[in-house]
């Protein structure tokens, strides 16, 4: 009978230790009143290249890898899980964030950043377009007027420096 309730209390303990943990809280939103700062990897400004230079780089290469300075025109306002900067080309360029790993404040649109990552052109779907519209509070019409797939910059971000200068 001893043994009985030993190994129940065994496997109790071995039930209990396999439920998930809290999970430290990488992805909440951030909303601070100053946005600024460093998010995801810290990252410094070294190095670091002009929009220009990266739109050169990608007329001729698949990729870029590295650091770039702009200026932030849009954030995803639901989470603050993507956002836009304009490019010297009359295009934007979407910046989403490694893994889903961090998040940038909602209220950082129009500061200057700094981001080092990996860049791209890709062609982006329609579902995707619209997921993106929606999460930038555009009117039912205006998502739905998303009917085909569109040619755009991407950067994969693993870190971001939101500067105060804005």
């Amino acid at each position: 009978m001893k043994k009985n309730i030993f190994y129940a209390f065994v496997a109790l303990i071995l039930l209990w230790s396999c439920q998930p943990q809290s999970v430290e809280k990488v992805n909440e939103e951030v909303d601070v009143e100053t946005p600024t700062g460093y998010f995801g990897e810290e990252i410094n400004d070294s190095g670091v290249v002009s929009l220009s230079q990266l739109v050169s780089e990608l007329h001729s290469n698949d990729e870029f890898e590295g650091k770039v300075v702009g200026e932030i025109k849009e954030v995803c306002a639901m989470k603050g899980c993507w956002m836009t900067i304009d490019l010297p080309n009359g295009q934007t360029m979407r910046v989403t964030f490694k893994d889903y790993g961090f998040f940038v404040p909602k209220n950082s649109k129009g500061y200057p950043v700094v981001i080092e990552g990996v860049a791209s052109k890709k062609e982006t779907d329609v579902a995707t377009l619209r997921h993106y519209a929606e999460d930038a509070g555009k009117s039912k019409e205006e998502i739905e007027s998303i009917t085909e797939p569109k040619q755009e910059y991407a950067f994969e971000a693993v870190g971001v420096i939101i500067r105060d200068d804005a």
